[in-house]
């Protein structure tokens, strides 16, 4: 059964899950709220954050992803000197340790306030698409602390339904969902299985928001740094099926637990030539990217892999 806010009950999922695959979940779920939620939730957002970005510099070069994020650095800047590789490598994973501690406090990361920790640029753009009536598909990437985005989004707020990837474990899951809807996403579809629901909410004048920066296999190749990427024509599809603007967004990290969101011009789909839109997000999310390569999230395989370009490190 799902629920209001668009995922599956852990209790539902129980009912098909082996023992031995509960039993697991629990135990996980035991360690995730005993050894990290816990804890980092009694520090100060700084001191979270700081703390992460130290954790994730130590054990992040130890992960085999490390090895993925070299790769993709040397192919995206291949006139880097092998320091400025590994130093930016370092930052992501500083990044990634970062929005981890910063997790548990997403709470206080409410934009639109006095005291707010997150900046917003250009918000009369998300006013016209609450004004318009007809709803925007709204893209960004995997940028600084990715999830502050929609924060910046529905707090605004704009009535909108944000996809998400859920985590391999329901009851994780949900805590983590549950935190979304208290720091203002009323709204929320798992990728892959809420295709249904974005249209349906396009047909009724609501926004929906995509991530648009990763691999899609049965997607379509766009240059990427200069080489071909499979990247996913979805957005670029709603877009111009249901005559709505593709509105990019951005985040940068600007301290501890402090961000600036932008929101950008929007981009008008070409119903004809999905490949030049998709293309036109994709320069884009570089071009952001370029601006702050250590605030990316490196560690995904984008590019198809190559031996010349994987070679063990």
């Amino acid at each position: 059964m799902a629920d209001p806010s668009g995922y599956t009950r852990p209790t539902d999922i129980d009912e098909r899950a082996s023992l031995g695959q509960r039993i697991q979940w629990r135990v996980e779920t035991l360690l995730w709220d005993v050894l990290y939620w816990m804890p980092v939730s009694l520090l100060s957002p700084e001191c979270a954050s700081n703390l992460g970005g130290w954790i994730g510099r130590k054990i992040g070069p130890r992960l085999s992803q490390h090895k993925i994020a070299l790769s993709n650095l040397r192919r995206a800047f291949p006139e880097w000197e092998e320091a400025k590789i590994r130093a930016t490598a370092l930052e992501a994973w500083e990044n990634v340790g970062r929005t981890a501690g910063e997790l548990p406090h997403l709470t206080k990361l409410k934009p639109y306030t006095d005291e707010a920790r997150l900046e917003v640029i250009n918000p009369e753009r998300l006013d016209a698409v609450s004004q318009s009536g007809s709803g925007a598909v709204l893209i960004s990437g995997h940028f600084a602390n990715w999830e502050v985005m929609a924060s910046a989004i529905c707090n605004r707020p704009v009535d909108c339904l944000v996809t998400y990837r859920a985590l391999n474990n329901p009851h994780i899951d949900r805590r983590v969902n549950a935190l979304r809807q208290s720091y203002g996403i009323p709204a929320l579809a798992p990728k892959g299985l809420g295709t249904r629901r974005l249209m349906k909410a396009l047909a009724k004048g609501q926004a929906v928001a995509l991530l648009n920066d990763q691999k899609f296999r049965e997607g379509i190749a766009v240059p990427f740094f200069g080489h071909d990427a499979m990247t996913a024509p979805g957005p670029t599809r709603l877009a111009a099926r249901y005559q709505v603007p593709l509105i990019p967004m951005s985040t940068i990290r600007t301290g501890p637990c402090r961000f600036r969101v932008t929101v950008h011009e929007p981009i008008i789909a070409q119903p004809d030539d999905t490949h030049a839109t998709v293309s036109e997000i994709t320069r884009f999310i570089e071009a952001r990217i370029r601006e702050t390569p250590g605030q990316w999230f490196w560690m995904h395989r984008r590019w198809p892999k190559t031996p010349q370009k994987d070679k063990a490190d």
